[in-house]
């Protein structure tokens, strides 16, 4: 390990490495690859060849590599054959006469003619036309469009009416919801014969019979409140036991003032 120095601070000079020669195999670089199948195309010893690696491969009675098969044609291949082409008599079909050849009709001219130079153009005129206008009075005026039907579709029995198939779907849809509907009424009324209206006598004993509850909890409550430290568990119970019911009896005493009180037996 290096040891501490205050030679280290110094900052040394960066020496770069020297760059290694450039990589150069020393084999051919147009040699087939070792195993390769390349050349069987063309050889009379098939199956993958240069097992051995060697520079050139063993001659046989065919040449080692055909034309096209490598990674593309060779050099040169690509360029058309000066000698291969047309030459005199060769397409008239067999025949030493030659085709009549007919002059080339040039269409009519759809552009205008170019003017000459001795015709002037017309200068000074306008036009004082909405065009904005006349084309939304000729659209108004003009007549719709005649629609020509093929008379293979309007010929059937069934053109221009319902399927059979849509008008299913919407009756099965409308059933649906007839069932649903009429579950929620039976619903409904099942739900208003589980509740009954209590008479005006009713409603009179529930308030007092509640009031006389309320009167006698709150009495309890009342003894209790009066003691100066309610130092048990048990009083401290009492109390807030007391609380809830004047709570609730309260609540209860509230609900019976209003002008109909319906009971409901399933709570």
């Amino acid at each position: 390990m290096q040891q501490e120095s205050i030679y280290n601070l110094i900052p040394k000079e960066y020496v770069p490495p020297p760059k290694e020669p450039m990589y150069r195999s020393a084999y051919p670089s147009n040699l087939v690859p070792t195993a390769s199948t390349f050349n069987n195309h063309t050889t009379s010893r098939p199956k993958i060849n240069n097992i051995n690696g060697d520079y050139e491969l063993v001659k046989g009675p065919h040449s080692h590599k055909g034309q096209s098969n490598s990674l593309g044609r060779p050099r040169g291949s690509y360029k058309p054959d000066t000698t291969m082409f047309r030459l005199k008599n060769t397409g008239t079909m067999g025949s030493n006469q030659l085709p009549e050849i007919q002059s080339y009709k040039y269409p009519p001219s759809i552009k205008p003619q170019v003017p000459k130079k001795d015709e002037k153009p017309i200068h000074g005129l306008k036009s004082n036309k909405n065009y904005i206008i006349t084309n939304a009075v000729d659209n108004i005026l003009s007549a719709p469009k005649q629609i020509v039907e093929d008379a293979a579709w309007t010929s059937k029995k069934d053109y221009g009416k319902v399927p059979d198939y849509l008008t299913k779907i919407k009756q099965s849809i409308a059933s649906e919801y007839e069932i649903i509907r009429n579950m929620h009424i039976s619903e409904a009324e099942e739900m208003d014969k589980q509740k009954y209206l209590l008479s005006q006598e009713e409603v009179q004993q529930l308030k007092e019979g509640l009031k006389k509850k309320w009167e006698a909890v709150n009495k309890e409550y009342q003894s209790i409140t009066h003691i100066r430290m309610i130092d048990t568990v048990g009083l401290k119970r009492k109390k807030e036991q007391c609380e809830k019911e004047l709570a609730q009896l309260e609540k209860d005493i509230e609900k019976l003032n209003k002008n109909y009180v319906f009971v409901d037996t399933q709570k």
